[in-house]
Parts: structure tokens; C-alpha cells; sequence
């Protein structure tokens, strides 16, 4: 705003005087000219971009909406981009800085105003062009090697030749090497490692270096490699995450500092079409307690599970981290540690992080992605799932998950108990995240079907905590337990705080650990449940992960209880031979829920995770239990037909997501069919060309270039 017109100043200005700015107010008040100048610069701003995207042939409809929403390339005239100029647009920019000395006139301030509207819509289309410009160049400057860093662009060696011709030419040996003897090879390192950590690390690499192999030995052997991708494992690797980093871009971190930058972060992961989310901020890993950044190896191998048991692509799978510090002190202090060094953060940034994340990945990918809450501190837990259940589509694993999974074993223990769900009492050792979540759901069933109130149906469940059993008479509980804090018993005039004790006082049918206590279940408690329990082969859940963690193991409650025990855990365990019968443990592991649940969303485009997906989930987990599995005392399937689990849990909860109205896509003409084909297959992912139409051509490929220049002449699908 300057002019060789100024006017004379009505004093002698300082470098900072704002009548300086005053003056030039003036030459805008009179002539105008710096207003068209302005006008210009954002015009010629808005043209750069329209042009650069030109040059690369980048039509803007293969822009995505997200990526473009300011400049609405997708649905506006160029006419159009330029009314951005008059939309206000927020910022810090206060009109206090273009003081007068003087009062102004009313075409003063109407100056003042325009002028400051006009600085903050000049940043804002920056800030667009910007964000658009990234995505230009984050996408179209791929090379071959740059796709080949992308693990899941290529099969490696079983990347079909005239692939190679197109987008690898010089970047892999000329030999090919079928999927399943590059599976095989794998495994049979794999089998080399000595130590389950080393097994863990060699996985990951292979993960790396091509999803398509390591997906291909997870759906193979998934029960050899489950156990080392997910709990036991996971627990090892999380505590040593400091120490066993690769280096490679495995999800995206975020910390209060990228407050006001999360749409920025989220443009700078390779993947644009990312269904679902795992989302964890470290605070309470399995029964390890608060691990801080290091808790991203939960999320990674959560959505490991997706694509390994439900067939959820891994380029629609998404780990976050919300980094907000560690109060494991030991840890924090750790040279090695990669995260905030800084006591855990629980303020009002807390909240704005969370909440700035959630609404960008909604705004990027759609309302409809899937955001799985894993491993909070109890507190945040209740509280984000309390406020986004209503206004994303989320779940929490711990609360919900866990609740899906053991409801569905107490429904198909009833052969080997002979007690159907409303005949049971329940005593939970453990009221946290899961416990509160598995006795809510297990109330939910028994009221529908009793037909009675929530309140009444809550009745044949107990909570027993650190400080003892919940009862009425208790001051101290959380929000959470109090639905649960009943009367005690009749004749009890002291509230137990032994377990033991509330075994004989309770006389439960069903004891459930999750607790994250190591022998909680020793033997005078399992001795105590055989003596006061009213029928002979009670429940024992001993459901807290990892293994180091479970509350007893399988051999020692098989062997206090002479065998009568129905047990099941939550990591896997070896079964035991008792009196010639031989007894295999189910696993009670979320890992047969939250894939298909998964997998239903997708399939339906679901807007809600409601109460109704997760009774769903566990009656249709319950159905699918063999009877060679419940004659060896097994009331989960076996991990080997976790896929074909998935399919059928997936269908049933998406039938209950277009019945219930949470669906937005519409009714398939076969369902199941249609949840089927919407599943990845890495060993025949290359039997079509769609894999290729998300590599961006290499600079090159010219030979290439005319027929993948136009997205349209293929279903007008983004391949960019």
C-alpha cells in the first residue's frame, strides 16, 4: 500500500506509527488502486495453480473435494474461484492495528475493514494453493522407485512382468518368483528368529518392504503369526518400541504442537482413501500401563488384524498416535524415548487435539470412516466415546469389543454349563474399561431377553475393584460403576475386599478377569468358586492381555477345578490333557469382533456404530462355535477360521446396520456376496490392473502417458 500520492502525514510517524498504515488507507479510500493490485496478486494466485495443475494434466475433478474444498475446483467456474476473495474467512488479523491518531470517518472504517478482509482471504487462498499444490506434487512426481517404496504399490517378485514394463522397469531382478514360494521363503525365516521380538521385528520389515507378502503369511498361517503381530507379542514390542524402531513411516503421530495443522498431516500420508482409523494416546497398553508414543505399536497391529482376518485393504488403514507425554517417568527420561518428554497432558489442548483430529479425517475421508478408540486411560476412554458416539462413526475396542467378545462366549458356553445367559450371576474382578463395558453389554441382553429394565437386569452383576466389592454403601465410585453398586447380599453385613471372599458370598456362575493382575485366579479362589458355585462347571474368563498379565493360565484352572472349569483367555494358551479329555481353551479375543465389524461398516457405509452392531456381533460369533470345539471345552472358534468368521459376522451386523437405518449405501442384491467381494486378497491382488491405476505415472513411462492421462475412461474412478 504505497504511493508517490501520498498526502501529506498529519505527523511525523514513527517505523511502527500506524497512521503510516492510516495514510495508505487513505490512497485505498481514494483511488482504489491497491485493492485491484491485491485483487490481481490473489487472481494471479488462484491462475498459478489452475495452470500448474494444467501442465501436469490434472484435470480437477481428480482432485479430491477435501484437498480442494476452497477453491472448489471440483464443481465451480474459474469465474467462481475468484469469489473467494469476498468470503470472510477466520483469522487473528484485529482491526486495533489500523488505529487512527484521529477518530475515523465512517469511509475510514469501512476502509479498515476492507483492507483487513481483504489481507485475510489473501492468506487463506495461499493456504489453499498450497494444500493443493502439495497434493499435485505429492502425487504426480512418483517415479517407479517411489512406488516401489510404497509397500502397497508392488508384489515384489511376484509383480507381473508387463507391470514391471510399465511402472518398475530396471527396479526388480528380471526373474518371477510366485506369491506362495515368497510366502514359504518368509516363514521359513521367520521360523529361524529365536526370540518372538525378533520374529515381531522381521515381520514388520517384511511389512515394509511389501504388504501383499506379509498379508499373504498372515492369511495363510494366521494361527503361527497371529500371536506374533498381535497380543502376546505386541506387549513386548510396545514396551521395547523405543528401542526396536525401523525408521519407516508406520502411521501418523500427532502432538498439541500440530494443533491448527492436522489437515496438513493427514496430506502428507500417502493414502487418500482411508476407511479406517486406529486411534490410541498410549495410556493404558494392554495391562502394561502408560507406554506414551510407544503405544503405536497397538494401533499398527490392531489394523493388522483388519486386512489379515476381514480382508480391509491396508491402503485403506490409517494408525494415529496422539502423543500428549507419559507419566511412566523411568521411560520418559529413557535417552532412546521418541515421544514428549513432558508429564501427561490432560487439559483443554487435550481435548482440541482429539477433536481436531477427528473432524479432519471426517472432512478428508468422508463421514463415514471408521475410528476405532484403543488403549485410553480410563477417564478419556468413557468420555470420547460418550462424545463422538453420536457424531462419527466410532467405537471403542476396549469397552465395546471386549464386551462383543465375552458376551458371545457366555452364550455359547450353555451346553457345557446348562445355564442360558439370564440364569447366570456374574462377578467381575476388574471395573475398568472392560469390565464396566462387558457388564453393561451383558446387561443390555439380558434385559431384551427378559423383557425387563436395564436397571433390574443389572442386578445379577457384580464389580469387584482394587479397593473392593462396588455395593451401595461405597462413596468413592466413578461414574461408571455406579449402575453396578447394588445392595449387598442379604446376611452380608461387611463388604468383602478379598476376592475370595466375594466368590463365597456372591456364589457366581461366572467369574470374569479383567483386571490385568497376574494370578489374581489362584487356587483358593478357583477352590472357593467350586464350592459355592450352584453349578458344577462354572465360567472363568481370565481375559486381561498380554499373557504375562492374565489373571491365571489355562493349565491351572483346568487343574484346581479336576477339569470342570469352562475357561477361556484373552491371549492364547495350551490346553491340557485331564482324565483322558482332552481340554483346549478358547481364545476370547477381540480380534473375532472388531474385523468384521469393521468389514459391515465398509460394506455399508455405515454412519454409526450403535449398542445393536455389538449384540450382533456376539450372537453371531456364538452360532459359528463347532461342536468339536465345545467338546473339547472351546466356547470360541478356532483362530484358523477367523476369516471366514469375519465374512459371517460381517453380513449379519451389516444386515442390522440397514435395518437400523445407520447404513448409507444401498441394499446389495446379495449381501453376503457383496461383503465377500469388497475383501482383499493379497495372493490374487495382481489378477486385474486396478492396483496400477493408483500408481502415479513416472516421468519415464511416456509410452504410458496418453492412456492413463484421462481418470473418466476408467469408471471415472481416482487414480491418482
Amino acid at each position: 500500500f504505497t504511493s508517490s500520492a501520498d498526502p501529506p502525514h498529519r505527523h511525523t510517524p514513527g517505523p511502527s506509527d500506524p497512521s503510516l498504515f492510516n495514510d495508505n488507507m487513505t490512497v485505498v479510500r481514494r483511488a482504489g488502486i491497491s485493492t485491484r493490485l491485491t485483487t490481481t496478486v490473489i487472481l494471479a494466485v488462484v491462475t498459478l495453480v489452475r495452470l500448474t495443475s494444467g501442465f501436469l494434466n490434472v484435470p480437477p475433478s481428480s482432485l479430491r473435494p477435501s484437498t480442494a474444498h476452497g477453491l472448489n475446483l471440483r464443481k465451480h467456474s474459474f469465474r467462481t474461484l475468484c469469489s473467494v476473495v469476498a468470503r470472510p474467512v477466520s483469522g487473528t488479523f484485529s482491526n486495533e492495528s489500523l488505529a487512527y491518531p484521529n477518530s475515523p470517518t465512517a469511509e475510514e472504517k469501512a476502509a479498515q475493514e476492507l483492507a483487513a478482509r481483504v489481507r485475510r482471504n489473501t492468506l487463506a487462498v495461499v493456504d489453499e494453493a498450497r494444500i493443493v499444490q502439495s497434493h499435485i506434487v505429492r502425487t504426480q512426481a512418483r517415479t517407479g522407485f517411489d512406488n516401489m517404496r510404497l509397500p502397497t504399490r508392488h508384489a515384489s517378485l511376484a509383480t507381473p512382468h508387463h507391470h514391471r514394463e510399465t511402472h518398475f522397469r530396471g527396479l526388480l531382478p528380471a526373474g518371477y518368483v510366485p506369491m506362495e514360494v515368497l510366502v514359504d521363503n518368509a516363514m521359513e525365516q521367520l521360523r529361524s528368529k529365536p526370540t518372538d521380538l525378533e520374529k515381531y521385528s522381521f515381520l514388520h520389515g517384511l511389512q515394509d518392504g511389501c504388504e501383499d507378502v506379509y498379508f499373504a503369511a498372515l492369511a495363510k498361517y494366521t494361527e503361527e503369526c497371529m500371536p506374533l503381530v498381535y497380543t502376546p507379542t505386541v506387549g513386548t514390542a510396545c514396551l521395547e518400541w523405543h528401542k526396536i524402531f525401523r525408521h519407516t513411516p508406520r502411521g501418523l503421530y500427532f502432538s498439541p504442537n500440530d494443533i491448527g495443522y492436522v489437515e496438513e498431516a493427514l496430506e502428507n500420508w500417502p493414502e487418500d482413501d482411508i476407511k479406517v482409523i486406529v486411534m490410541t494416546d498410549g495410556e493404558r497398553i494392554l495391562g502394561l500401563g502408560d507406554l506414551g508414543v510407544n503405544g503405536m505399536g497397538i494401533a499398527i497391529g490392531k489394523l493388522a488384524l483388519y486386512t489379515a482376518c476381514a480382508g480391509v485393504h491396508p491402503r485403506h488403514c490409517l494408525p494415529v498416535h496422539i502423543d500428549v507425554g507419559t507419566n511412566n517417568e523411568p521411560l520418559r527420561n529413557d535417552m532412546r524415548y521418541m515421544g514428549l518428554r513432558q508429564p501427561r497432558e490432560r487439559g483443554p489442548s487435550y481435548d482440541e487435539l482429539v477433536g481436531e483430529i477427528i473432524d479432519a479425517a471426517k472432512k478428508k475421508y468422508g463421514d463415514t470412516v471408521l475410528i476405532q478408540f484403543e488403549d485410553f486411560g480410563n477417564q478419556n476412554a468413557f468420555k470420547l466415546l460418550d462424545q463422538y458416539k453420536d457424531q462419527a462413526t466410532c467405537f471403542n475396542d476396549d469397552i465395546q469389543g471386549t464386551a462383543a467378545t465375552a458376551l458371545s462366549g457366555v452364550l455359547a458356553s450353555k451346553p457345557l454349563t446348562g445355564l442360558g445367559l439370564v440364569d447366570h450371576t456374574f462377578l467381575f474382578y476388574g471395573a475398568g474399561e472392560a469390565g464396566c463395558g462387558i457388564a453393561n453389554l451383558l446387561a443390555a441382553a439380558i434385559a431384551e431377553q427378559r423383557q425387563v429394565p436395564l436397571e433390574e437386569a443389572r442386578q445379577s452383576i457384580w464389580l469387584m475393584d482394587s479397593k473392593g466389592l462396588v455395593h451401595a454403601g461405597r462413596a468413592d465410585l466413578v461414574h461408571h460403576k455406579q449402575p453396578f453398586a447394588h445392595t449387598l447380599p442379604e446376611g452380608v453385613t461387611e463388604a468383602p475386599t478379598k476376592l475370595a471372599e466375594a466368590v463365597r458370598e456372591i456364589k457366581p456362575t461366572g467369574l470374569i478377569g479383567v483386571s490385568g493382575q497376574f494370578q489374581a485366579f489362584d487356587e483358593p479362589v478357583i477352590a472357593a468358586l467350586m464350592a459355592h458355585s450352584p453349578v458344577t462347571s462354572p465360567l472363568v474368563f481370565a481375559l486381561s492381555n498380554p499373557t504375562s498379565k492374565s489373571e491365571c493360565t489355562a493349565a491351572e484352572a483346568y487343574a484346581w477345578s479336576n477339569g470342570q472349569v469352562v475357561f477361556a483367555s484373552g491371549s492364547p494358551m495350551k490346553g491340557v490333557t485331564i482324565d483322558g479329555r482332552k481340554l483346549e481353551p478358547g481364545q476370547g479375543n477381540n480380534a473375532f469382533i472388531f474385523p468384521g465389524l469393521g468389514l459391515a461398516a465398509l460394506a455399508t457405509g455405515a454412519t454409526k456404530v450403535d449398542e445393536g452392531c455389538l449384540l450382533v456381533c456376539a450372537k453371531s460369533l456364538a452360532k459359528q462355535v463347532r461342536q468339536e470345539s465345545l467338546d473339547h471345552g472351546a466356547v470360541y472358534p478356532p483362530v484358523w477360521q477367523i476369516r471366514d468368521v469375519a465374512v459371517n459376522l460381517a453380513a449379519d451386523v451389516a444386515q442390522h446396520m440397514h435395518d437400523a437405518g445407520i447404513a448409507s449405501l444401498p441394499y446389495p442384491e446379495n449381501l453376503r456376496e457383496h461383503v465377500k467381494s469388497i475383501m482383499y486378497d493379497p495372493t490374487s491382488a495382481f489378477s486385474d490392473d486396478r492396483r496400477y491405476q493408483q500408481l502415479a505415472r513416472s516421468p519415464k513411462a511416456s509410452r504410458d502417458r496418453e492412456s492413463l492421462s484421462n481418470p473418466g475412461d476408467r469408471g471415472g474412478e481416482e487414480h491418482w
